[in-house]
């Protein structure tokens, strides 16, 4: 019995030729990615986008005495650049911002680079305590320094019966400046300083052993790995204190009452938008000058950040 032999098939020159058709994806729905930020754009635009619309329709109100509330364009703005109350209160916080700002952001950056050299015994510690005063809500760590300022009852008051001295009073016009930026430096310097304290934590160690080989001292591999290696995070928090000097209110408004004297309802440009709100009924006037100030803090905020950027870039 013959068992025929299985024909071998020869491809066609014509169909190898030709290349393997791919098959398409499975085609998924236009709107999948909508859904996943949908969520976040609805939130986005209820809690950021509503309200500096709606602020700035107000400030193109104006209640008249006669008509009630009525459209007058950029009047309210005229108004702000001409009101000396407005610009007494951004060159306050501006002259707040130059001095605070520096000295808070030094200490925190001292204390972080002394915490994080390895040579300070008990640094668990010492970055609790020197973190905790951020803990403190802001309300009642204004009340604390508040009673201590006191020259009748207070901290000053005691100093003086005890050692026959006459100190100032802090809350006095001339000192009540420099005493908000005392309150704010014990609250924040904990908060910055566990900003740099995390950038120099993820500092390669190679980097500082290759610099003792070399013979590098511990101010030397300060300025040449550490400082420059943190300088985003540097950046960030001097951006954040900007934006924290604008919005001075806190501390003003609980101190005003207690020196009311030196504290003005136009001390800080948001202590003055507030009171023309709330004690002046000019809810149209007090939201232009919100976005003035907000204005005016985006631009500074983004001058600072470019420069950073350059600085990173060199």
């Amino acid at each position: 019995m013959t068992v025929a032999a299985p024909v071998a098939h020869v491809a066609d020159p014509a169909e190898s030729s030709q290349p393997p058709v791919a098959t398409p994806p499975p085609r998924r729905g236009k709107w999948t990615g909508w859904a996943f930020v949908g969520p976040f754009m609805v939130v986005f635009a209820f809690v950021f986008l509503a309200p500096i619309i709606y602020s700035l329709w107000l400030s193109l109100f104006r209640d008249q005495m006669v008509g009630g509330n009525q459209f007058v364009g950029l009047e309210n703005y005229i108004q702000a650049f001409g009101d000396q109350q407005l610009w007494r209160a951004l060159g306050r916080v501006t002259l707040f911002l130059v001095i605070q700002v520096p000295v808070m952001l030094g200490i925190a950056l001292l204390v972080a680079l002394a915490i994080d050299s390895g040579r300070l015994h008990g640094k668990n510690f010492f970055r609790i305590a020197v973190f905790m005063p951020y803990a403190v809500p802001a309300v009642v760590a204004t009340l604390m320094w508040g009673f201590m300022y006191g020259t009748q009852f207070g901290l000053v008051a005691n100093f003086n019966d005890m050692f026959g001295l006459n100190i100032p009073s802090p809350l006095a016009p001339e000192w009540v400046l420099l005493a908000i930026g005392n309150i704010v430096t014990w609250q924040f310097v904990g908060y910055n300083m566990l900003i740099f304290y995390s950038a120099l934590r993820v500092i390669p160690h190679s980097l500082y052993e290759a610099a003792e080989i070399d013979g590098a001292g511990q101010w030397r591999i300060i300025t040449a790995i550490k400082l420059p290696a943190i300088r985003s995070a540097m950046v960030i928090a001097t951006i954040f204190s900007i934006i924290g000097s604008f919005q001075l209110f806190n501390e003003p408004s609980i101190l005003q009452a207690m020196a009311p004297n030196s504290i003005s309802s136009s001390f800080t440009p948001n202590l003055y938008a507030y009171s023309l709100s709330f004690a002046g009924q000019q809810f149209n006037y007090a939201a232009t000058v919100a976005i003035i100030m907000g204005v005016i803090t985006m631009l500074v905020a983004y001058v600072v950040q470019l420069r950073g950027m350059r600085e990173d870039m060199r």
